[in-house]
Parts: structure tokens; C-alpha cells; sequence
């Protein structure tokens, strides 16, 4: 296993960890709420936006008992995402990593209130003295998190998503899409690492930069997966974007341009990295390892 493979191992069972620890199990009427919140938390995944801010809060030598608490509440906001996600009113999924979705395994009123309840407590271990002691830095975790969460960020970039099924979108359309449903919470995880270490206006400008190119990489790598993966190895259905009639970063450029277009944008942003040294090693992995993923 590679350095970076036992990088990315340890992030995802430290972020388990905390997950677990802040939602324990309930035994009365609401159980199974918590129930539904535990079994989504816990049903897999590579765990790349918690070990985002890892990696970026260690680049400023960040107290691991305060960054993985923020790891733990942006896994939540993005669990709480992929359940509203896969509702028949939105993609209607009955699959995610290979298990049930959350309203199939549970019920569709269920897996809304989980989804809910995820992004509330998210919020409360934003805010949590225990997170950190300072409330400045609180604040702006709340602050950074709320924007790239709401209309201008993931949801509307989910808006966005649902009208490009009845309408057809452009390669800056698909982009500026793609960089409000799945880049804005990139972003947010590395500026939270960044928040945590007190960086600089330009080490902030430059993670940013990074997770902006790795988000677009990550969606021209999923879109690819789509075509060619193989649905076991997904733990999900593929073909569903040219089913649904909807334009992608493939069905525009083509496979190969695709796939030259995500390794240009995984060069560029390995090279926003150089001012951190050999400590932004394993974030220039991560960026390699975005677009050779298998799932």
C-alpha cells in the first residue's frame, strides 16, 4: 500500500470514527431517524472531502482532535446531499455503494428528516466549543460551509442538474453546474483546513484554485465511469445521465477529449500546490488518484 493509499485509509476510518461518536444511538420513538443517519453515514465511500480538510489543516500542522470534527460535519453534509439526491423526486436511486439508498432501505419520509437531521448536526459541531476554542474561527467555519452549501453553491448546482434534463446545456454551462454541485463542497473542505490553520489570503486562493480544478477532474472522471464502469464495481446504475437525456462533459467532448481535459486539469492543479513543498504531496496524489479511480 502506498503511502498515499494509507493516507487516505487512515482519513476514512478517523472520520468513521468521529461520525460514530457524534451520532450515537438513539433507543427511543426517533430511533430510527438516528438508525437512518448511522446506516448513510457509515455505507461506504473514499471519504475524499473529509481527508480534503485533513490534508489541508495538516499542511498547517492543525490539531488532529479539531480537524477531524470538521471532517465528521462536512461527510455528514455531504451524506445528507447523496440521500436527498437519490429521492424519487430527485434521481431516484434505489442503489448507492452497492447497499439500498436510505429511502429504500427506510422509508422516503425517513431518509428526508435523516438527510435533515445530518445538516443540522453538521452545523452543531461546526459551532461547538470542542471543534475549536476559538469562536472566530467557528464563525467563519459556519460561515464558509453556509456558502457553499445553499443556492449559490451544492443546491443550486443540484437546481441546476434537474433543469438540465429538459434543457440542453453548453460546456461553460455544464462546467459552472458541476462547479456549484460538486466543487463548491471541495472547495469548502479544503478552506475549512485552511480556516483551522489560520492560512494566508494567498495559500487560501491557491486551495482554492486546487479544489476547483479536482472537483471538475472528479465530475469528467464520474462522467466517464458512467459510460465505461462497470455498475458492480460502482455500486450503482450507469448510463443514467444518457438515458435521461442529459448533456455531460462525455457527450459534449467526446471520451478522449474527456479524458485529456481531466488530466489537464489534474496537472494544473498540482501545480497550485508547489508553494507548500513536499508537504502538499498527498494532496497532488489525491488529484491523480481523481481521475484513475474504478469507482
Amino acid at each position: 500500500m502506498s503511502e498515499f493509499q494509507e493516507a487516505l485509509a487512515d482519513a476514512a476510518a478517523a472520520t468513521e470514527t468521529a461520525l460514530l461518536k457524534l451520532i450515537p444511538e438513539g433507543d427511543g420513538p426517533e430511533s430510527q431517524v438516528i438508525d437512518a443517519m448511522r446506516y448513510s453515514v457509515m455505507a461506504g465511500g473514499k471519504r475524499l472531502r473529509p481527508f480534503l480538510v485533513l490534508a489541508t489543516a495538516d499542511l498547517f500542522n492543525v490539531s488532529r482532535a479539531c480537524s477531524e470534527r470538521v471532517a465528521a460535519a462536512i461527510e455528514m453534509i455531504h451524506t445528507y446531499s447523496l440521500i436527498h439526491d437519490d429521492l424519487p423526486s430527485m434521481d431516484d436511486d434505489e442503489l448507492r455503494r452497492g447497499n439500498p439508498t436510505c429511502h429504500v432501505k427506510f422509508d422516503v419520509a425517513t431518509a428526508i428528516l435523516a438527510g435533515d437531521a445530518l445538516l443540522t448536526l453538521a452545523f452543531e459541531v461546526l459551532s461547538d466549543h470542542d471543534t475549536h476554542d476559538s469562536a472566530t474561527i467557528r464563525s467563519n467555519l459556519v460561515l464558509e460551509v453556509s456558502r457553499a452549501i445553499g443556492a449559490r453553491g451544492m443546491v443550486g448546482g443540484q437546481m441546476l442538474d434537474l433543469v438540465a434534463e429538459e434543457h440542453v446545456l453548453g460546456v461553460s454551462e455544464i462546467t459552472r453546474l458541476q462547479r456549484m454541485k460538486t466543487g463548491a463542497l471541495m472547495n469548502c473542505s479544503c478552506q475549512s483546513g485552511a480556516i483551522l490553520g489560520k492560512a494566508s489570503d494567498t495559500q487560501r486562493h491557491l486551495l482554492s484554485a486546487f479544489a476547483h480544478d479536482i472537483g471538475l477532474a472528479f465530475q469528467i472522471a464520474d462522467d466517464l465511469l458512467d459510460i465505461e464502469g462497470d455498475e458492480k464495481e460502482l455500486g450503482k446504475a450507469t448510463k443514467k445521465d444518457a438515458a435521461a437525456g442529459k448533456a455531460t462533459f462525455v457527450s459534449l467532448l467526446g471520451v478522449e477529449r474527456a479524458r485529456d481535459q481531466a488530466q489537464i486539469l489534474t496537472d494544473q492543479a498540482m501545480k497550485h500546490l508547489e508553494i507548500f513543498g513536499e508537504k502538499g504531496n498527498l494532496l497532488k496524489d489525491l488529484a491523480q488518484f481523481v481521475i484513475e479511480r474504478r469507482n
